[in-house]
């Protein structure tokens, strides 16, 4: 019986020797195991899984981006490491994923409510340059920052206008240009957050409310977009503003009513009650933010 455990331990060690000569044969293959100061005893019991790592560095040279990736974890690389009598394999980020790490970095520094990815990317290179209509929007980009940076504090933009028009993209970009400063904010599609708030009555309202309530940038997105309610209107929208404008944090809408249109959309009826309250949202967004009217060509259709 021993003869045969003998034989058939031999057997498995010429195969799999022959596995590994045929594996080095193969350039990439061959690269990967002659940079690992690893002996080859220990290299043929690990033949397979070096083939892996081999293939997946050969993907990684003739990778064009990230979106393209081949690789098992896209974005990472199979890689060996020598532990005591052993080799042990991990996942190790690859230089692109690394670069786009440290591209996006910032974005810790900002919460987003169903914010659209192209929106969270907003960059000022990437604005239009065709329309004399943004360039007051970027003049107080400039002057916003270089007050806010100083004395973190400073009245918003409440932009209105024609839909697609970049609105959310051009704050946004403000955004991201000041998280990368260090600079906390807040991005939300205020519809969707008072869908979020419904649905958390009963466990984490009051979390979810305080952090848009207290970011110390925030962006309302699409304001007026929303189904509005007495709730939605005095339960939301009015205690947020209520407390900016007492801690004077720089607040930020986008919408596709003006002011004085929304005042008229959040009064619902022809009750004077219902009047008051809506002029008193208004006296607040006033408060905490300057009036802008952007109308451009819907860049969305393009």
């Amino acid at each position: 019986m021993k003869t045969i455990q003998t034989y058939i331990k031999k057997e498995n060690e010429i195969n799999l020797k022959k596995s590994y000569m045929e594996a080095y044969q193969q350039e990439e293959f061959k690269k990967l195991v002659d940079s690992l100061d690893i002996s080859e005893s220990l290299l043929i019991q690990y033949t397979s899984l070096l083939e892996e790592a081999a293939k997946e560095k050969e993907n990684c040279l003739h990778c064009k981006s990230l979106t393209s990736c081949k690789n098992k974890v896209p974005g990472y690389l199979y890689t060996p490491q020598q532990q005591k009598n052993r080799i042990a394999f991990s996942y190790e980020m690859c230089p692109k994923k690394k670069k786009q790490e440290e591209l996006y970095a910032y974005q810790k520094n900002i919460e987003y409510f169903h914010i659209p990815k192209q929106i969270a990317l907003a960059s000022f290179k990437d604005f239009y340059k065709d329309s004399k209509a943004r360039v007051p929007i970027l003049k107080y980009f400039e002057f916003f920052m270089t007050s806010y940076l100083k004395e973190k504090k400073g009245k918003g933009l409440y932009l209105c206008g024609s839909f697609g028009s970049g609105k959310t993209y051009m704050i946004a970009a403000l955004f991201n240009e000041l998280a990368k400063k260090g600079v906390q904010s807040c991005m939300v599609y205020y519809p969707e957050l008072l869908r979020l708030l419904k649905s958390s009555f009963k466990d984490s309202y009051e979390e979810k409310f305080d952090r848009v309530r207290k970011a110390p940038l925030l962006l309302l997105d699409d304001i007026g977009a929303e189904n509005v309610t007495s709730w939605s209107r005095d339960e939301v929208l009015g205690p947020i503003l209520q407390y900016r404008m007492e801690e004077e944090l720089p607040t930020f809408f986008t919408s596709n009513f003006t002011m004085e249109e929304l005042e008229k959309l959040l009064g619902q009826t022809t009750s004077a009650i219902e009047k008051v309250k809506a002029k008193r949202i208004l006296e607040r967004i006033k408060q905490v933010s300057e009036e802008y009217v952007l109308n451009s060509k819907n860049r969305r259709e393009e």
